[in-house]
């Protein structure tokens, strides 16, 4: 029987999916502040079914000389410089995501973890931008792959906002409580297994394997027709 882990390896081509959400404090990565970062790991069951498997949070510190725009912070409600907010330093929460990160992707007998997120080009923009900013040399995500779920529920849902998404798929999603990377990341994590265990369900994998006979017969009536 195939372990849970060797199924996880094969799902996604020795790719580790870690679902990311941040909240900021602006549009661009490089100068405005993170303020936020969740990450939740994966796993695979004894039925090959994806499922969450922990997840990781923290509110950071703005890095020095961030921006800080104001509409962005009356959106998300975040006072970067609450006491309350129990901040860590960027280093902090980007260290600890990658060794978690890490661990679980040897686990799972992956080669390299990839970011899922929803509109991900924004979460592994502002990742990215603290990877480099930190200078951090053993990122365990690919640089540039992502798996955005905006895409995939648009193509197994008809949705792309995330709230419509998640209760298309039947899973709660309280609109007040939205904007929390915490949240967002945790509802962002249901959303993908739930698009791609309904993909095995409807037997969309494993994908049908056909053997080099059969191949070789099919190639041949083709011809002789």
């Amino acid at each position: 029987m195939t372990q849970p882990s060797t199924q996880l390896a094969q799902r996604f081509r020795g790719y580790y999916p870690v679902v990311i959400d941040v909240e900021t404090a602006g549009f661009n990565a490089k100068t405005d502040a993170l303020l936020e970062i969740a990450a939740t790991l994966l796993d695979m069951d004894d039925n090959g079914n994806l499922v969450p498997l922990q997840t990781l949070h923290f509110h950071v510190e703005p890095f020095e000389g961030a921006n800080l725009d104001a509409s962005s912070l009356a959106f998300n409600g975040i006072d970067p410089f609450n006491p309350l907010r129990g901040a860590v330093p960027e280093r902090e929460a980007i260290t600890e995501i990658c060794k978690a990160v890490r661990k679980a992707q040897k686990d799972a007998g992956c080669q390299r973890s990839v970011i899922v997120a929803h509109n991900a080009a924004f979460d592994q923009g502002f990742f990215n931008a603290a990877i480099e900013r930190l200078n951090f040399k053993r990122s365990p995500f690919h640089a540039f792959v992502s798996f955005d779920t905006t895409s995939l529920s648009a193509l197994a849902l008809g949705q792309t906002v995330l709230a419509k998404a998640c209760q298309t798929a039947g899973i709660e999603f309280n609109n007040k409580e939205a904007h929390s990377a915490l949240y967002d990341t945790e509802r962002t994590a249901e959303l993908f297994c739930h698009i791609v265990n309904n993909w095995k369900k409807l037997g969309g994998w494993p994908l049908a394997a056909m053997s080099h006979d059969d191949a070789d017969d099919d190639s041949a009536e083709a011809v002789s027709a």
